[in-house]
């Protein structure tokens, strides 16, 4: 599948997208932080954090934006936890990182081989490494946890990750790369039922203490479900395991406006509105072939 470079704000989930990515051995070239969940600075000290629980602090992480495009920024500490990572006490960072802006590390990457993005976070870094260097257009795939075709999680109209930075997703969305989309609608399908929490907790490596740790946290109300998704390990499956999801090419618009339609991605599922796809959107997964398959691979790590 070539060469990944992760785009992340972590975010337990994210942790766990990233952990499984090296955990089955994907040849991820980079990791570049953005601001979303936490601020940009705290998201690539956990980004550190998490390579380093999963012994490969040879990983580069760059930090990249510290805000949206145009919007103020909006972080989600009251679902993750004050450091973004609530629920596993995790080392405190190794290192400094990486002094490249993620923005220029993903054209720098993108020019030397083409790249699929896994973006896990608001788009920020994706579309300035895409308006500062058009010339990566066809050397970069996203595939991107974002967006729903029901309702949302920041606002009744919104997910969080398009919410925070909607000019960004639309400029991705318009960018002409193939875009592959993990909604809400199918995100909040990957819940770990009884036995899989079961045989999270029965894990003896410090990766499934961790992951168990993250999955059994309470959670905030008003979110959706009563257990903890695993919304952004969702891309990551894809890559590996692309029979436990069924997609279908969508025209997928993004409200930019400030008002409370902010974020919305109005998904095109039966082409009524006849405008050329933008996207794959995911419309259904596995949910539990996804769970076997991602507790055996993280069961590889220390």
């Amino acid at each position: 599948m070539g060469p990944l470079l992760i785009d992340t704000d972590p975010g337990q989930d994210d942790a766990v997208a990233i952990l499984l990515a090296l955990a089955a051995g994907l040849d991820v070239r980079a990791i570049t932080a953005v601001a979303g969940n936490v601020p940009v600075a705290q998201a690539a000290a956990n980004a550190r954090r998490v390579c380093a629980l999963a012994g490969r602090g040879d990983v580069a992480v760059h930090a990249g934006a510290a805000g949206p495009l145009l919007f103020p920024l909006e972080t989600a500490e009251f679902v993750c936890g004050p450091d973004g990572l609530a629920g596993a006490e995790l080392a405190a960072a190794p290192g400094e990182g990486e002094a490249e802006h993620g923005a220029l590390a993903i054209v720098r990457h993108a020019r030397a081989t083409p790249i699929t993005v896994c973006a896990l976070g608001p788009l920020t870094n994706v579309a300035l490494a895409l308006r500062l260097a058009p010339d990566i257009v066809g050397r970069v795939r996203v595939a991107m946890m974002g967006g729903a075709m029901n309702l949302g999680n920041m606002t009744p109209a919104a997910e969080f990750n398009v919410y925070v930075d909607p000019h960004a997703a639309a400029v991705v969305l318009g960018a002409g790369v193939p875009v592959t989309l993990f909604g809400l609608h199918v995100t909040l399908e990957a819940v770990p039922d009884a036995a899989e929490m079961a045989r999270l907790a029965a894990g003896t490596s410090g990766t499934l203490r961790a992951v168990h740790g993250w999955m059994s946290r309470p959670r905030a109300g008003g979110l959706g479900t009563a257990g903890h998704p695993l919304h952004d390990p969702c891309v990551v499956a894809w890559l590996l395991w692309p029979e436990l999801f069924e997609l279908r090419d969508c025209h997928v618009h993004v409200e930019t406006g400030a008002g409370p339609l902010r974020g919305r991605t109005t998904i095109d599922w039966h082409g009524r509105t006849r405008q050329a796809p933008n996207a794959a959107v995911a419309g259904r997964m596995d949910a539990r072939g996804f769970y076997a398959r991602l507790i055996d691979t993280l069961g590889r790590l220390p």
